[in-house]
């Protein structure tokens, strides 16, 4: 039997910005069969939108925490949500 799916948006606050964080987001969630997005906001934070199963949306935002190689990741802002099954695959988004 398959986890429940669920769903986390997750603010990314720091050196995330110009460094290749999204692209790095979209890599790590991917094998985690993650859908969802990640997209720059004007305050120069990074949105993550997540959906999948809780186990691995958890081992996703410890990825995010770490960051890629030139991030300076100081926080993660995580609000779980209801499963919304809206995404088809992670994208980037502009």
């Amino acid at each position: 039997m398959q986890p429940p799916k669920t769903r986390a948006t997750i603010i990314v606050k720091g050196r995330v910005q110009g460094i290749g964080y999204r692209a790095f987001a979209r890599a790590k969630a991917i094998p985690l069969l993650i859908r969802g997005y990640a997209k720059n906001l004007p305050d120069g934070t990074v949105e993550v939108v997540a959906e999948g199963s809780k186990p691995n949306i958890e081992k996703f935002i410890s990825e995010l925490q770490k960051g890629p190689a030139l991030a300076l990741v100081e926080d993660l802002n995580i609000k779980w949500e209801e499963y919304k099954g809206e995404f088809t695959d992670f994208e980037i988004r502009y």
